[in-house]
């Protein structure tokens, strides 16, 4: 019975899976690129059938004492002057007042911490080569020696060497939203805990998040693709940026001046992934490597979900590594789905095409307070926002 597992990625996804397989009986070692665990990073949710999982992980107390105290979304003006708002309740999941908020980096550096007592961490080594075959896969590390393992899984994001390796290159599968995201740390206090801040001009935000103390800018704006676009070219990234925001509006002087001496910066496609099926035989892919696209945080919540739910169904059946994978993406794929439709209304509050949009995105605002309040159950509350802003989507472009 094999139970030897090779992942691709110490994210929240490959964390997550880590974490189950070992408690299961696995063999597991997750391979990392990166030289340690990420000190940085957006904030991001974990909600709906999230929570269930890092409560079984025993994770939650330490999830909390990082959580978000941010409770609402405020649009300004180039003054900076407040023009309405929604409270962030009104995109709570399933799991209501169970929800946290925390940055990217604590949250995978918490998972991490959950299995390392179980789990082998390799950091600053990657996987150079796959060869499968119907008993187990062949590895080529680029510093560790070859090894076989029974499956690999690739949770190594948007950009994936195993999904590379697996289904042929990311232009086959990957497709550009016409939008483009870019955060960086600021790390000082800005005002207030409890209130992100978004500026827009059409087609474009630039938001700033508390994110406890330390404050993280992001840029989000509607571009065609990039001619020879380099997902590791820092340059270019900062040279697309400047472009993309040539007004001085609210605090864009200063995160500008910012963004020319920072080397601390994550730029990248906002892209659908358009993938036939998660696995080849006994490699699967889970997390952004399987499927992408989410701007209000639901990336990690599929991740945890996704690792968990691989993980069950490996477990279920360690000697039927194949079937095991169709299994999970069979049960995973709807949750996803579901996230990936609610991408035209992401897109529509935070990034209105026109002024007369923008215009109408500020209305909205100002009413689903009041749509938000119509129910004292955060199911419905969110269900109401969501309605509200969606049947304005199409006019907001």
């Amino acid at each position: 019975m094999g139970k030897k597992v090779l992942i691709s990625g110490a994210g929240v996804a490959g964390a997550t899976a880590a974490y189950w397989l070992a408690r299961a009986g696995f063999e597991v070692t997750v391979v990392e690129r990166a030289s340690g665990a990420r000190s940085s990073g957006s904030p991001v949710d974990v909600k709906g059938p999230a929570v269930d999982v890092v409560e079984k992980m025993g994770v939650m107390a330490r999830l909390r004492e990082v959580d978000s105290p941010t409770d609402r979304m405020t649009f300004v003006d180039a003054n900076g002057r407040r023009l309405a708002g929604i409270p962030l309740r009104a995109f709570s999941g399933a799991a209501g007042a169970r929800e946290v908020e925390v940055a990217r980096a604590d949250l995978a550096s918490i998972l991490v911490d959950a299995g390392r007592d179980t789990v082998e961490y390799r950091w600053g080594d990657t996987i150079t080569d796959l060869v499968h075959d119907d008993a187990g896969v062949d590895v080529t590390f680029a510093a560790a020696p070859p090894s076989r393992f029974d499956a690999v899984i690739g949770a190594d994001g948007l950009h994936s060497t195993v999904r590379h390796l697996t289904f042929g290159p990311e232009g086959s599968f990957i497709r550009h939203t016409g939008m483009y995201v870019a955060t960086m740390p600021i790390d000082e206090p800005t005002g207030d805990d409890t209130e992100v801040l978004i500026y827009n001009t059409p087609g474009r935000a630039v938001a700033v998040h508390p994110n406890r103390g330390h404050a993280i800018a992001a840029f989000i704006f509607r571009r065609a693709e990039v001619p020879g676009y380099d997902y590791r070219d820092l340059d270019q990234h900062k040279r697309v940026l400047a472009e993309a925001f040539p007004d001085t509006g609210w605090l864009l002087p200063n995160l500008l001046d910012r963004l020319r001496h920072t080397d601390d910066l994550y730029f990248d496609s906002i892209s659908r992934m358009r993938l036939p099926r998660w696995s080849e035989g006994r490699v699967g892919l889970v997390g952004d490597a399987a499927a992408a696209v989410s701007l209000f945080g639901d990336g990690s919540t599929l991740a945890i979900a996704g690792g968990y739910r691989l993980a069950e169904e490996l477990s279920g059946s360690p000697s039927q590594v194949a079937a095991a994978l169709r299994r999970y993406e069979t049960r995973h794929r709807p949750l996803v789905r579901s996230k990936q439709q609610a991408f035209r209304v992401a897109r529509a509050l935070l990034l209105p095409a026109t002024r007369p949009g923008i215009a109408l995105r500020n209305a909205v605002a100002r009413v689903t307070p009041v749509l938000a309040g119509l129910s004292s159950e955060g199911g419905r509350r969110a269900r109401g926002s969501a309605a509200g802003t969606g049947r304005a989507a199409d006019r907001m472009g």
